[in-house]
């Protein structure tokens, strides 16, 4: 669960960046997703043809998560996601009820900025939405957006479309920590910055609930084969979390058992 939202996947794409709308139709579909998120102020409704990208996506079957991807203040987050609860209510979409929420600092590195953000979060709780918020990986903002009301943080693993991966995972495991606590059930979805299939899987396999992402496939060399690959990543890391690793150790440990052994001199 998340939020009032039932999810058959963990994992969750973007709809930005795409060549054309029938690669992303494709990519979506390979991806096993049934969240997709669109950036109401950003996205690229109608293409060069006329053509509406609500025309490439079965919303009987997506979930759309709208978000306010180049908000650079509260008032404009809100606004934006007004908006978009709006457009979804009009076409009767489930999605209509959340947001996926993104005030930004600046146009250079896109990271959050964290004082708007809670402010913009505060106001949204109260006006009904289910907030998902993009922030930064440091556990106490982390905190007091879930204590402002949020469904879900979001923390980035790295800048946004940057595709270096988790590059402060103990950060991540804090946030994990202070999030759970007593509540081991809330939702905490890496969001920005993967690069590739085995980011999603190391993400899964800190403990995080599920990957947002887009970059990662939309611009890759073979999107479609990314798009399987991010799927599969997502299901074997959170596997893998469930499962319990083996502990590291500094020496070798046999793999087969030392009883029984045939001695040198047996005939």
């Amino acid at each position: 669960m998340l939020g009032s939202h039932s999810l058959r996947s963990r994992l969750i794409v973007g709809t930005g960046k795409y060549a054309t709308f029938e690669l992303m139709r494709e990519c979506l579909e390979v991806s096993g997703s049934d969240v997709i998120t669109v950036a109401v102020r950003r996205e690229r409704l109608v293409d060069a043809s006329g053509r509406s990208i609500l025309d490439f996506i079965d919303l009987d079957k997506y979930t759309i998560l709208p978000n306010t991807a180049g908000c650079f203040t509260a008032d404009d987050a809100v606004r934006t996601a007004r908006l978009g609860r709006e457009i979804l209510s009009g076409l009767n979409n489930p999605g209509a009820s959340w947001i996926k929420l993104e005030v930004l600092g600046d146009k250079k590195t896109l990271l959050p900025d964290p004082v708007a953000t809670l402010e913009a979060t505060r106001e949204l709780v109260a006006d009904g939405f289910e907030v998902l918020c993009y922030t930064t990986d440091d556990p106490i903002t982390a905190r007091r957006l879930k204590e402002a009301g949020a469904t879900s943080v979001m923390p980035a693993g790295s800048p946004i479309g940057s595709g270096q991966g988790i590059l402060n995972p103990n950060n991540i495991r804090i946030c994990l920590e202070y999030l759970k606590e007593n509540d081991p059930d809330y939702p905490v979805i890496v969001d920005a910055g993967v690069g590739t299939a085995s980011d999603v899987a190391f993400a899964m396999e800190l403990g995080c609930d599920g990957v947002l992402l887009n970059t990662a496939i939309a611009s890759a060399t073979d999107p479609a084969a990314m798009a399987e690959a991010m799927k599969l990543a997502c299901r074997a890391g959170w596997l893998a979390s469930r499962a319990g690793r083996i502990p590291k150790k500094l020496y070798a440990t046999a793999s087969s058992p030392e009883m029984g052994l045939i001695s040198p001199g047996a005939r």
